[in-house]
């Protein structure tokens, strides 16, 4: 039986602790008011206030041009006027005078007529100008206010869908009828014991977003549907009959329901399999488990649609269920093999020979080449076709947050190639734990590239919301795995491979 270690107890506490703090101080900070964001946007308005200078100088020099020109065309009057009366002293003084006052009257009336239209442009300029400067305002103190809410939920849903990953692995090998794995089962089963503490605390999540308490779906927002209100958009509204809150909340019930379910009962049938006399509870989870993987490659398309890709209502891709899959499922075998090297550190799965621990690599080592993969046919495709709904997507992530963008292909994709591809590598376990960690890192750098965009704008960075957020999750994660891995022994009794696998080699 596994004894949880006071010192990595311990360790879990601090990051909670530490995680709580972080959290509550990224919500304080955050502008409560309009105001608030006009004090942080105080080097914007200089910006503008400056570009209000430069309009007024302008229409000064306009006004002065006028003068000049309404003197010059005077001067030029008096000088033909003066030419006309040498040339015919007929002409009489007087009538001299009355064409001076006429043509200088008309002239002054079209200097003011166009002065009072500068001053008219001017005006509305500044009008402009000031609605737009509420306008960007607001968007700001939308953007600000999101911050802390996003740093939450990108890493709330990556660690709930490490434990879901963990899941789809394990009920792969039990339809598969892997005789390799066995011996990594309990180890699957405390990974998924995440997937219920996760899922409520992302439950109440999706719950808090739907009843307005933050912006990241903007498809929420009051009255996008609605033709003749301000905040009308003619795209949510064609999808309105998907994606509406009721329907929304209703399918993450379900699916949160039927995977936890199935890790429940899996579970137990596991452990009661163990005691039994039979087979007929591994006979049990086969077919539980066959069921189970047609229910979740269809929920996990729509989870990644309805949790993922909806922060972007505008935008959609037909790779994207399957991306956010090899994601989640390499993180989940990448943990699968972390855990597995620790309590092998610390002397426990004493089955566990250096074959188990190549074959977890090649898996790391094939679903990151899976995902680059597929990272790439949606990029290429994307980017030349060109269409200018779509490859706006791709566009703000590059400008706007280029080091993540491309830092994340470089985790996911170079990391695990220079570090994985050579066979003898994979058995060689500091290297393993070193390609781990960056690969654990570079797929939750994935996922806020996948959500931060839409929802803070160019407003990110990763400061205390972010790194406390991954501490509170990273905390409560570890604690509730190595909490479960203390409540059955390690290694499974009764399954038909157990043998195979305590002999496996490769």
């Amino acid at each position: 039986m596994y004894t949880f270690s006071s010192k990595l107890r311990t360790f879990s506490f601090v990051l909670m602790f530490v995680g709580i703090l972080g959290i509550g101080y990224g919500f304080l900070t955050a502008p409560k008011t309009i105001q608030d964001v006009e004090k942080i946007l105080k080097e914007e308005e200089a910006a503008h206030h400056e570009g209000g200078h430069e309009a007024k100088a302008e229409h000064r020099d306009v006004i002065a041009e006028s003068h000049e020109e309404t003197a010059k065309h005077s001067e030029d009057i008096h000088t033909s006027v003066d030419s006309s009366a040498i040339k015919n002293e007929a002409v009489s003084s007087a009538v001299h005078d009355t064409l001076t006052k006429a043509v200088s009257s008309e002239v002054v009336d079209k200097s003011e007529s166009k002065t009072e239209k500068v001053v008219e442009h001017a005006e509305h300029k500044s009008e402009a100008h000031a609605d737009d400067h509420a306008e960007h305002a607001k968007h700001v103190f939308h953007q600000l206010r999101n911050k802390p809410w996003a740093a939450l939920y990108v890493a709330c849903i990556f660690f709930m869908l490490i434990s879901l990953g963990a899941l789809a692995f394990y009920a792969i090998q039990q339809v598969a009828q892997a005789g390799w794995s066995p011996v990594l089962f309990r180890v699957m089963q405390g990974i998924t014991a995440y997937l219920l503490p996760g899922s409520i605390i992302f439950f109440i999540l999706l719950l808090a977003s739907g009843f307005h308490m933050n912006h990241l779906f903007v498809w929420m927002n009051e009255g996008v549907t609605k033709v003749g209100h301000e905040n009308y958009d003619a795209i949510i509204a064609g999808k309105s009959g998907y994606l509406n809150f009721p329907f929304w909340i209703i399918r993450a019930l379900l699916f949160l329901t039927v995977w936890n379910l199935y890790r429940y009962y899996s579970r137990r049938n596991c452990l009661a399999q163990d005691e039994s006399t039979d087979n007929s509870f591994y006979k049990k989870n086969f077919k539980m488990s066959a069921a189970f993987l047609v229910f979740f490659i269809v929920s996990e398309s729509i989870m990644s649609w309805d949790w993922i890709m909806s922060v972007d209502p505008h935008w959609f891709s037909t790779l994207f269920g399957w991306y956010v899959f090899a994601s989640f499922f390499v993180s989940g075998i990448t943990t699968i093999q972390m855990v597995t090297l620790y309590l092998k550190s610390k002397g426990y799965l004493e089955n566990v020979n250096s074959s188990h621990i190549h074959d977890l690599s090649k898996f790391m080592f094939g679903i990151s080449v899976f995902w680059t993969y597929l990272w790439f046919s949606q990029f290429m495709l994307i980017w030349y076709a060109n269409i200018p709904e779509e490859v706006t997507y791709f566009v703000t992530r590059i400008n706007d947050y280029g080091i993540t963008f491309w830092g994340a292909v470089a985790m996911n994709f170079v990391f695990p190639i220079l570090l994985l591809i050579n066979t003898d590598f994979k058995r060689i376990a500091w290297i393993v734990v070193m390609g781990g960690t960056v690969i654990l890192l570079g797929h939750y750098v994935d996922f806020f590239n996948m959500i931060m965009p839409a929802t803070v704008g160019d407003r990110w960075f990763i400061g205390i919301p972010e790194i406390s957020s991954l501490a509170f999750f990273l905390g409560l994660f570890i604690y509730v795995v190595f909490s479960a891995l203390t409540k059955a022994p390690l290694i499974p009794k009764r399954n038909p491979f157990i043998e195979e696998s305590k002999h496996f080699h490769y």
